[in-house]
């Protein structure tokens, strides 16, 4: 119960994160570009910088925080009124504010709507909306300035303190005993985005880089866990892990890496040890990013690098890689198991993956679903025009996995169909076929269930692939 519990709580901060993370970096780069010490320093466009990270970021995800729980646009305008509450006045930029205030804008107007919805006279649906959604947001806006943010602010200095004290006392790197395990049983986002990303824009804006954007993102000690795979792993493990450290490291899907450790789970020794010495080797040489790479690989960790931090956090990601490899290649060697699969330790993955974003194992069929059979809704009625991959957020997986069917289906000769990624909870209404994991599943059908579902477990190598292949061409 405490792991869900846990698991729902940081789904919800990283939902409100992730969405927004192309404006963290778009500030990010407008940082590193043009403020004094950036590579084109521009005093009116660095002006840029302070009501970006102030207002801009904030703002968004309450709004985004607002719409989850709010279900729609409405809740996201009012979660946004309601966040300005806590952003006026403070002298630090709101971000846990937001996330605290968007989502009770979103709730305030869901349950207005809920109670008032069947109540309101013909005629008078727009004028009560509107002032319904004003007067609401108004309100919330005062109890937020005067009663959350205070509090807010109190709260994230003594946190800013506290992580600011093992930075003092060298105790930073310790954090990976907590993040490599963390991000295994798929918390990663979590941290990263709910806790390590507030802080580190904070710390970039004073600083004009931070550390804790490297933490969780640092791809070398997945690296060079993989890499010991290539070497001395066994049977399926060692022929996926060139491919697997690949998309790992040059496309920043960390999930992909997990499977591997839980194999053999005494590998979290070494992903903690890369880890720890990762963070180590940038708390020496103050290395830091100017905003989150996300995903994390390595062409995002250098983009979003600042002018003359290069040569720190290329030496943090290869001390955290080698120390990583050198402890993976002894702990295989001496606990390595040939009766473990490559096969079962992806099932336990997708289950823990299941468990995070509060789908039970077992809850979802595999292989071909057929969805909206009462409208006959099947593939012999139906042409199939639009194809949505789709997964939790829409910009990993599902991105990888869009990409080896459209080529597989334009290599098969087929030119009129789209396929296109998505997150699960936002597939488009005018999709033919749905192709996600099969522990998202139920999200998927429930985001349109008159789609044709195709539930897989291997975004790499899919038979699903060549079967959805073949039923299109007849």
């Amino acid at each position: 119960m405490l792991k869900q519990s846990v698991q729902k709580f940081g789904r919800t901060l990283s939902g409100m994160i992730m969405p927004n993370i192309g404006a963290f970096i778009a500030w990010g780069l407008i940082t590193a570009l043009f403020i004094p010490t950036g590579w084109l320093p521009n005093e009116k466009l660095g002006s840029l910088v302070s009501p970006m990270i102030t207002y801009l970021l904030p703002l968004l995800i309450g709004y985004t925080g607002g719409s989850l729980v709010g279900k729609g646009v409405r809740g996201g305008v009012v979660g946004a009124i309601a966040s300005i509450g806590v952003i006026v006045g403070a002298g630090i930029p709101m971000f846990l504010g937001a996330m605290i205030a968007g989502p009770i804008g979103g709730f305030c107007i869901r349950k207005f709507d809920e109670a008032f919805e069947e109540k309101i006279p013909a005629g008078f649906e727009m004028l009560v909306n509107t002032f319904s959604a004003g007067i609401i947001g108004g309100a919330l806006t005062l109890i937020c300035n005067v009663g959350i943010g205070p509090v807010v602010e109190v709260c994230t200095n003594a946190l800013g303190a506290g992580v600011g004290w093992l930075v003092d006392h060298g105790l930073l790197p310790f954090t990976s005993i907590i993040v490599e395990p963390a991000k295994v049983l798929f918390l990663n986002n979590a941290i990263n985005h709910g806790v390590f990303t507030p802080l580190g824009a904070q710390q970039a804006q004073d600083m004009g880089r931070s550390i804790y954007f490297m933490i969780e993102s640092n791809p070398g000690p997945g690296l060079g866990l993989l890499l010991a795979y290539c070497l001395v792993g066994k049977g399926s493990a060692k022929s996926s892990a060139p491919g697997a450290a690949i998309i790992h490291f040059l496309g920043g899907i960390h999930e992909i890496y997990f499977p591997f450790v839980l194999m053999n789970p005494v590998l979290l020794f070494a992903m903690m040890g890369g880890g720890f010495t990762g963070v180590l080797t940038l708390t020496l040489f103050k290395g830091g990013l100017i905003a989150p790479a996300s995903p994390g690989s390595i062409f995002a960790e250098l983009m979003m690098t600042p002018k003359g931090v290069y040569l720190p956090n290329i030496l943090g990601i290869l001390a955290g890689g080698v120390v990583s490899f050198a402890l993976s290649m002894i702990l295989l060697k001496a606990f390595g198991k040939e009766d473990v699969s490559l096969e079962a330790a992806q099932a336990k993955t997708k289950a823990s993956k299941a468990a995070s974003k509060g789908v039970a194992a077992g809850e979802i069929k595999t292989a071909w679903e057929h969805a909206g059979t009462a409208a006959g809704n099947t593939t012999a009625s139906v042409a199939i025009k639009k194809i949505v991959f789709a997964c939790d957020a829409g910009m990993g997986s599902s991105a990888m996995g869009a990409t080896k069917l459209r080529k597989k289906i334009q290599a098969a000769g087929i030119m009129d169909i789209t396929v296109i990624h998505s997150p699960v909870s936002e597939v488009p209404k005018d999709a033919d076929m749905i192709i996600c994991h099969k522990e998202l599943g139920e999200r998927a059908r429930n985001a349109n269930p008159h789609a044709r579902l195709v539930t897989i477990t291997d975004f790499l190598g899919a038979p699903e692939y060549e079967e959805v292949v073949n039923s299109l061409k007849k």
